[in-house]
């Protein structure tokens, strides 16, 4: 057979992941920071996009709009109006005298150079002038930090310049609780000394306030604590070299190597209760992040539950139109038209991502809802073993898409915050032919046992397989210590030895 070139007409269907498909998957992933971030970004490179709170605010006190200006569209796209900039500076008086109002009294406070800056950098002083209105208590000064807080007290502790240079190479060492993390010999060649010499620093500084920072560990930590309550006494000092002992409870080694009874170990355990592992941690400068729920779930007055989007979460833009159609009118270059109509569409795209992103995420959350109506009524020991795959195959979803859904999702109910994650939990088999029960249910329910048990019948592992059996709960020891574990619960040796201590301790 000759061999020859020939065309051949094909037909054939592919799934084509197209930058913006997978742009719009990356969404459904992100968090509420991430989202923000995201969008910040892209109204930076896109003058077609503006957030709709900016345009609120300043709607409010503008002009009514003249005959044939649209108005605003809604939160997920449309038209949108042009701002002038004066009706920007009206709203926006960035003056020093609307900063800070003339007042006599803080002009004194704020001493006569900075005064006469001020002054002569504010204009004409049209602002309102003894007004009264400045309060220097709202004017906070920065955070002082745990570095700040040594180098004060290395200020009046070492005379000598070489010694301040070690100290503050110790400080640079500390981490944000407080140890110190250096290595003595490194110190020591980086700045050329013995290192004896960083020692003796070392030890004048961990005198310093709070008790406890520049410990290398958390037995010095303690130690430092105690020494500064003059409460390092022989028997103490025992106790904090065998941290390991008394993290397994076992207090009758500990009895013996501190040569105390009962009652005196008791409260020594007690005065190490009353000491702080962490001293640096009072001059951290950083925040908890708060979470922001991305849905909200509320009683109905029916007796079913409202399940809304949180607005907070919500990243609202416009796509400005009238804006695009009167800059495409004055545009004769081509490429510029292009850039004009690639932006036009990707802030199109966007807007309608993020409401799809938005259906999505209240269409899952709404199945989640549905599937534990007997949590959100009676508690974790009523949440139903659930899965990916039956939310999926409810909604009419892919698993992967409800899989992105719920990732860094949170859902605030009537019984607290929730990740919406948590609510996806393993089955465990049922003992009898009744239901399967959920693992976190489980879980809450072996915590509950452990807390409820007395010094003198503490349960073993066995013991609670024994009563969740009785319970119709079908469950092996080994998983009975893997939930234990994981709740950081420990033995039923190491509880006994506790529990009696502490019952001793009380009588």
């Amino acid at each position: 057979m000759a061999l020859a070139a020939k065309l051949q007409l094909r037909q054939s269907q592919s799934l084509v992941m197209t930058p913006q498909l997978m742009q719009s998957i990356k969404l459904l992933q992100m968090t509420h920071v991430e989202l923000e971030r995201f969008v910040d970004e892209e109204i930076e490179r896109n003058p077609l996009l503006d957030r709709t709170e900016q345009h609120d605010e300043v709607a409010s006190e503008a002009p009514a709009k003249a005959d044939g200006q649209s108005e605003m569209a809604d939160d997920w796209g449309g038209s949108d109006t042009i701002l002038s900039a004066e009706s920007i500076s009206e709203k926006l008086d960035t003056s020093l005298e609307n900063v800070f109002p003339d007042d006599p009294g803080t002009m004194e406070q704020l001493g006569p150079d900075l005064a006469a800056q001020w002054k002569s950098s504010s204009g004409s002083g049209a602002g309102p002038s003894g007004s009264g209105d400045f309060d220097m208590e709202d004017v906070f000064a920065a955070a002082v930090t745990l570095r700040d807080h040594a180098g004060e007290q290395i200020a009046f502790a070492f005379a000598d310049a070489g010694d301040r240079l070690i100290a503050h190479d110790l400080t640079d060492a500390l981490d944000e609780i407080g140890y110190m993390r250096g290595d003595i010999a490194e110190i020591a060649e980086r700045l050329g000394v013995g290192e004896a010499a960083v020692l003796d620093v070392l030890k004048i500084c961990q005198t310093f306030e709070p008790a406890g920072i520049f410990a290398r560990d958390l037995a010095e930590c303690l130690a430092l604590q105690l020494i500064h309550r003059d409460r390092y006494d022989p028997a103490m000092q025992a106790l904090v070299s065998n941290l390991e002992l008394l993290a397994r409870r076992d207090f009758q080694t500990l009895k013996k190597l501190c040569g105390v009874d009962e009652e005196d170990l008791v409260d020594m355990l007690a005065e190490i209760r009353r000491l702080d592992p962490r001293p640096g941690l009072a001059f951290s400068s950083g925040s908890a992040d708060t979470i922001v729920p991305d849905v909200e779930v509320r009683p109905a007055s029916d007796g079913s539950w409202t399940v809304e989007l949180n607005p907070e979460a919500l990243p609202r833009v416009l796509v400005d139109n009238i804006y695009f159609a009167q800059v495409s009118a004055l545009t004769k270059d081509q490429a510029e038209k292009d850039f004009l109509a690639e932006c036009l569409q990707n802030a199109n795209w966007l807007t309608r991502s993020l409401d799809q992103r938005a259906k999505t995420i209240l269409k899952v959350a709404s199945e989640i809802v549905r599937q534990q109506d007997a949590f959100l009524m009676h508690g974790v020991r009523h949440l139903r073993p659930l899965n990916l795959r039956t939310v999926a195959e409810a909604i009419g979803m892919h698993e992967s898409t409800v899989s992105r859904v719920t990732a860094n999702k949170y859902m605030l109910t009537p019984r607290g915050v929730f990740e919406l994650r948590y609510f996806f939990t393993t089955a465990i088999a049922s003992a009898g032919e009744g239901d399967a029960h959920s693992s976190e249910a489980v879980r809450d329910r072996i915590r509950g046992l452990i807390e409820e048990e007395q010094p003198a019948d503490v349960l073993s592992d066995d013991a609670i397989v024994d009563i969740l059996q009785r319970e119709g709960i079908d469950i092996a020891r080994r998983t009975v210590a893997k939930y234990r574990e994981s709740m950081n619960i420990p033995s039923s040796v190491q509880r006994r030895r506790e529990k009696r201590a502490l019952a001793a301790a009380g009588r």
